[in-house]
């Protein structure tokens, strides 16, 4: 299995981004995804998450501005980012949740004026 994490860039504070992962594999349907960053230095933190049955989790810190949602029929999962701020600068992942899957490249999001 393999992820693919796209759709990142340099946005500016207030603005929006969707990033995209597309999973291989024949049974992203089944698997709780989710979303982590990273920052140089720094343990890599779960942002959000979304169990096949469609329960979802985010934490406080990104919680009303940030939506996670998936396509199964693209083996693909977004995460919709409003309202940035500098501080979401970090490389964003996607995996399982909890991640069992090897970690794909992620991408960069950079949120800067």
């Amino acid at each position: 299995v393999q992820l693919q994490a796209s759709g990142g860039g340099l946005v500016q504070p207030g603005g929006s981004l969707t990033i995209s992962c597309v999973v291989s594999g024949s049974d992203f349907g089944i698997r709780a995804m989710a979303w982590y960053r990273q920052v140089p230095g720094k343990q890599r933190e779960l942002v959000a998450s979304l169990a096949s049955g469609g329960n979802t989790y985010y934490p406080d810190t990104v919680k009303g501005r940030f939506t996670i949602s998936r396509d199964n029929a693209k083996n693909t999962a977004y995460l919709q980012m409003n309202s940035l701020k500098p501080e979401d600068t970090a490389t964003y992942y996607c995996n399982t949740d909890p991640p069992i899957l090897v970690w794909g490249q992620g991408t960069q999001v950079t949120v800067s004026s």
